[in-house]
C-alpha cells in the first residue's frame, strides 16, 4: 500500500485536468470520493507557516489581509534520495519550477488571473505538485482563512463567502479536517474549532494543531490542549512552533527551523514528554499514515462509484447520435480490414508481442493461490456446526461407526466456500482482456480516425468478453461443484482406521460427541478440503485459459461479424462519418471513460493486493 497515495495523487490530477472534479455538481464524482486534508484556519494563525514546514520550503505569498484567496490544492510527491526538488502546476504542465520564489510569485499571478488585482476570493482552485525526497506522499487543500470583518475593497458577503468555501470542502465525508489553531489565543474563540465542531460534532475527522506554542504568555502552556483535556479530538493534538517573522525575513532554512522546533519541546518541561507526537515532522508523517488508512477504507465506494461511471459512460458512448449517410462502395471491406488490425492487434497482447498477456499468468500464480489461501473454514469447522451437522445427519439412530453422512455434509458446506476464489479469478480474467481491448484499440490509428466504429468494435469486443466470462465462470464453478458432488474415497481409505471408526471402539456410544472425537472430524475434513483446494489451483486456470483466453483469441468479434453483414448501406456509411460535434463529444467522453477504465484497473489492483 506504499504507493496507495500517489495513486490517489494521479487520479485527483487526471480528473482535474478532464474537469471531472465535481465543482458545481450535485453529483457525486470520482474527485469527491477520494479523501484528502482540508486545511482551515483563521487569517493570521500560522496556517501558511505550517504549510512550509511541511514541506520544508518558503513558497506560499505573505502578507496581511486575506493573502489565500483561491483553493490551493497541493500535492506532495516523495521523490528518490538525492533527485531534485521542482514543482509543477496543472496550468503549466510542462514548466518545472526549481526556485519556490517563482513558486510564490506564480500563485500570486495565477489568483490575479482568476479575480483580478482585487481583494476578492474565487472557488476555482490551482493545483500544485512538489516533487522531492524531503517529503512525505500527501494531499491538502490550502483554503482561504476565515475572517469576521471585510477590509476596505471587499464585498460585504466576504465574510460568508469564505465560510461557504470553505464549508463546500470539509462537509464531505471523505474530507478529513486539518484544523489550525494558534495556542496564543482562547480556544473558544478558534475559527477552525467551531467551523470543524459544525460539520465534524464528534471529532472523527478532524486533526487539531496548535501553532504558535512558543508565543504563549509567560507561566501558561497549552498541555491541556495537547493532552485533550480541553477539548478532545479523536486524534491527538499536535503542537507546532512557527518560524517567526525575523526566521522569515533572514531567510532561516527549514532544515534549521526544524531542529530548532525539536530541541524546544526537548528543552521545555511541560512539553518534553509530548516530544515524540510534537513539530512538523511528526504531524507531516502522521498525516500521510492516516491519509493512506482513510484511502484504504474508501477502496469499495471508489470501486463501486468507478464501476458505475464506467458502465454509464459506455452507455452513453453506443448511444450518440446517427450521422449523414454516404455511398458505402467499398465502407464494408474497409470496416473489415479495421476490425482485422483491431483483431491482431489484441492476439499480439495475449501471445506476448505486446506486453498485457503476462498479467494472466500473474492471476494464476499468485492471485487466485492467495485467495485460496486467504480462506477461512472457522465457522464451519467450529465444533458447534459440527456437531450439529453430525447429529442432524445422524437423525433419530446414531452413527455406527464413522458419520459418513456428516462428513459429507461438512465437506460440502466449506467447499461451497472455493467458489468465491474461482469467481474472483474469472472476473479478473476478464478485467485484464478488458483492459487489452482498450490499449488495442488505442493502438489501431484506423479506429482513432472513426470514433463511432471504435465504439462499436469496442462494445463488441466487450460484449463477447463478458459472453465469455459467463461462460468461464460456468465452467469453473462446475469444477467446484463437482468436488461438492463426488467425493475421493481413496482419501478416507487412507485415513487410519481409528479414525474411520471415530475413535475407541469401547467407547459409549454418548461420548462420542466429545471434542477430541469433532475436532478429529474438523481436522479430517480441512485436510480433504486442502487436498481439494490444491487441485483447483490448476484446473480453475486451465478451465479459464479454455473458455476465456483461447476464445478471446479465436472469436472476439465473431458475431460482430456476422451482424455488420447484415447492415444496411447507410448504417454501414455512418461508422465511417460522423457530425464534427458529436466527434467532440465522443472525444470528451472517450478520454473520461480512459481516465475511469484507468482508475477502475489500477484501484483493482490495490484491492487485490489487500
Amino acid at each position: 500500500m506504499d504507493n496507495l497515495i500517489s495513486l490517489v495523487n494521479k487520479i485527483q490530477r487526471a480528473c482535474t485536468a478532464l474537469g471531472d472534479h465535481g465543482e458545481a455538481s450535485a453529483l457525486p464524482t470520482l474527485w469527491d470520493s477520494l479523501p484528502s486534508i482540508a486545511v482551515v484556519g483563521g487569517q493570521s494563525s500560522g496556517k501558511s507557516s505550517v504549510l512550509e514546514s511541511i514541506v520544508g520550503k518558503d513558497f506560499l505569498p505573505r502578507g496581511s489581509g486575506i493573502v489565500t484567496r483561491r483553493p490551493l490544492v497541493l500535492q506532495l510527491h516523495k521523490s528518490e534520495e538525492g533527485s531534485r526538488e521542482y514543482a509543477e502546476f496543472l496550468h503549466l504542465q510542462r514548466k518545472k519550477f526549481t526556485d519556490f520564489s517563482a513558486v510564490r510569485k506564480e500563485i500570486q499571478d495565477e489568483t490575479d488571473r482568476e479575480t483580478g488585482q482585487t481583494k476578492q476570493i474565487s472557488t476555482v482552485p490551482i493545483h500544485l505538485s512538489i516533487y522531492s525526497p524531503n517529503v512525505v506522499n500527501l494531499t491538502l487543500i490550502d483554503l482561504p482563512g476565515l475572517t469576521k470583518v471585510a477590509v476596505e475593497g471587499q464585498p460585504d458577503t466576504i465574510v460568508q463567502d469564505i465560510e461557504n468555501m470553505v464549508r463546500s470542502y470539509i462537509e464531505k465525508p471523505n474530507s478529513i479536517i486539518l484544523a489550525i489553531s494558534p495556542a496564543n489565543q482562547d480556544l473558544a474563540t478558534s475559527d477552525a474549532i467551531k467551523i470543524s465542531r459544525e460539520v465534524d460534532p464528534t471529532g472523527e475527522r478532524t486533526i487539531g494543531v496548535l501553532t504558535k506554542i512558543d508565543l504563549m504568555d509567560k507561566g501558561t502552556d497549552a498541555v491541556d490542549i495537547l493532552e485533550g483535556r480541553s477539548y478532545r479530538l479523536k486524534f491527538p493534538w499536535i503542537g507546532v512552533v512557527n518560524r517567526s517573522q525575523a526566521d522569515i525575513n533572514k531567510n532561516v532554512d527549514m532544515i534549521a527551523a526544524r531542529r530548532r522546533e525539536r530541541e524546544y519541546f526537548a528543552s521545555t518541561p511541560e512539553y518534553k514528554h509530548l516530544t515524540n507526537r510534537m513539530g512538523s515532522e511528526h504531524l507531516a508523517k502522521m498525516l500521510s499514515k492516516h491519509l493512506e488508512t482513510v484511502i484504504k477504507s474508501r477502496i469499495p465506494g471508489i470501486q463501486s462509484l468507478i464501476n458505475k461511471t464506467v458502465a454509464d459512460l459506455e452507455t452513453e458512448l453506443s448511444h450518440l447520435g446517427k450521422p449523414i449517410a454516404v455511398d458505402a462502395g467499398g465502407k464494408l471491406y474497409t470496416i473489415m480490414g479495421i476490425c482485422r488490425l483491431f483483431d491482431q492487434n489484441y492476439k499480439e497482447h495475449l501471445d506476448g508481442m505486446r506486453p498485457g498477456g503476462d498479467k494472466v499468468f500473474g492471476v494464476f500464480d499468485n492471485q487466485l493461490p492467495a485467495a485460496l489461501q486467504r480462506l477461512q473454514f472457522d465457522k464451519q469447522l467450529s465444533l458447534e456446526n459440527i456437531r450439529k451437522l453430525i447429529t442432524e445427519a445422524d437423525g433419530y439412530q446414531p452413527h455406527l461407526l464413522a458419520p459418513e453422512q456428516g462428513y459429507r455434509r461438512l465437506i460440502e458446506s466449506t467447499l461451497i466456500t472455493i467458489r468465491g476464489p474461482a469467481e474472483a479469478a474469472v472476473d479478473a480474467i476478464h478485467s485484464i482482456l478488458k483492459d487489452l481491448v482498450h490499449k488495442a484499440m488505442n493502438e489501431t490509428t484506423e479506429l482513432k480516425q472513426y470514433p463511432a466504429l471504435r465504439t462499436e468494435v469496442g462494445n463488441a469486443a466487450v460484449e463477447s468478453l463478458e459472453r465469455m466470462r459467463e461462460q468461464s465462470k460456468k465452467a469453473a464453478l462446475q469444477l467446484v461443484d463437482m468436488e461438492c458432488c463426488y467425493l475421493t474415497v481413496e482419501f478416507f481409505r487412507k485415513l487410519p482406521q481409528e479414525a474411520d471408526k471415530g475413535g475407541n471402539p469401547s467407547q459409549s456410544i454418548f461420548d462420542r460427541y466429545n471434542e477430541a472425537y469433532l475436532r478429529r472430524i474438523g481436522t479430517t475434513v480441512l485436510s480433504y478440503v486442502n487436498a481439494v483446494c490444491a487441485g483447483l489451483r490448476y484446473s480453475i486456470p486451465k478451465s479459464i485459459v479454455y473458455c476465456q483466453v483461447r476464445e478471446a483469441k479465436r472469436s472476439l468479434l465473431d458475431i460482430y461479424y456476422t451482424e455488420l453483414g447484415k447492415l444496411e448501406q447507410n448504417r454501414l456509411s455512418a461508422l465511417l462519418k460522423e457530425d464534427p460535434a458529436i466527434m467532440e463529444r465522443r472525444s470528451a467522453l472517450a478520454k473520461r471513460l480512459e481516465l475511469y477504465r484507468s482508475a477502475q484497473a489500477e484501484i483493482d489492483t490495490v484491492a487485490w493486493s489487500k
